[in-house]
């Protein structure tokens, strides 16, 4: 794998205006992660890599097997939503992914999300945040913990991680975040509340643009029955 590779976040046009508003000129491809949600069973829902020239026409890589196995950085054997981010430094990469096994396990409870951190794209250091165990005050009760991705704060000079929460007692799908520690492994803080949807959310991607932060979602009314 090349080692100039322009990272394109997640599956969207507004990830993809992020990325080229970078220098491009030292960059060789895109590069996407995904997972799948078909094919052999104990295949699906595990890391996967893609290259593109042009962000359009696709290539998956390693014969489209999974790049890392699920059950050696997960606790439910199953990863969902990777989202990848360079780093403020140029040549550092973080994923963070749900922790779901969805195909064993159904989709009823998820406790928590995966962090994974490279610099070279090929060897992975990983944490397990679990909220119910590791805060189990504030999040004894939860549901799900859903579509994890992560931005640089300039002013605190660190990586914020953000997500979808829901709880068993509440329908409410609201947006928590915290920050990373500094290798990636877990969370500083409590996850506390940033952002509550009048009618509930997934899937959030906030973008900086001209000294802005636009944030983006999917209603749960249009993307997943609750």
């Amino acid at each position: 794998m090349r080692k100039n590779v322009l990272i394109l976040a997640c599956i969207s046009i507004l990830s993809f205006t992020s990325c080229t508003s970078q220098k491009t000129q030292d960059y060789a491809a895109y590069l996407f992660a995904y997972f799948e949600g078909s094919g052999e069973l104990m295949a699906q829902e595990q890391l996967r890599f893609a290259v593109s020239a042009d962000a359009v026409h696709w290539k998956a890589l390693n014969g489209n097997r999974p790049v890392i196995p699920s059950d050696e950085i997960s606790q439910t054997g199953g990863i969902r939503d990777p989202h990848i981010l360079r780093g403020e430094d140029g040549h550092t990469f973080y994923i963070t992914a749900t922790d779901m096994f969805t195909r064993k396990n159904g989709w009823e409870y998820n406790p928590g999300i995966v962090l994974l951190k490279s610099g070279n794209l090929t060897d992975w250091t990983h944490g397990i945040v679990d909220l119910e165990k590791s805060y189990p005050e504030k999040f004894a009760h939860i549901k799900w913990v859903w579509a994890p991705q992560t931005i640089y704060d300039p002013e605190a000079r660190k990586y914020l991680v953000y997500f979808t929460v829901r709880f068993e007692y509440d329908t409410a799908l609201n947006f928590y975040c915290a920050y990373a520690n500094e290798d990636f492994t877990a969370f500083e803080n409590e996850p506390q509340l940033m952002f509550a949807p009048k009618y509930g959310a997934i899937d959030g991607d906030i973008i900086h643009k001209d000294g802005t932060y636009h944030f983006f979602y999917n209603l749960k009314s249009a993307t997943y029955r609750v």
